[in-house]
């Protein structure tokens, strides 16, 4: 996977990754995380028109990976 040189190495601290932050926090790519959206295992927040995805969502769905 190559990262954007935009990207950041890992996420802010904040309570909230915008979506290229999950794919990056994920180590997956956009279209995955849309996907995840689709599947209903990951679930966005909309705010203002902004997609976002709660940190502890994104956590949640790794502890779900890791058992699977």
């Amino acid at each position: 996977m190559r990262l954007r040189a935009d990207a950041h190495p890992t996420p802010p601290l904040g309570g909230a990754l915008t979506v290229d932050e999950t794919a990056d926090y994920l180590r997956v790519c956009r279209s995955t995380v849309y996907a995840l959206f689709k599947s209903g295992d990951l679930v966005p927040a909309k705010i203002r028109g902004r997609t976002l995805v709660r940190r502890v969502d994104a956590d949640a769905f790794l502890d779900r990976c890791v058992g699977a």
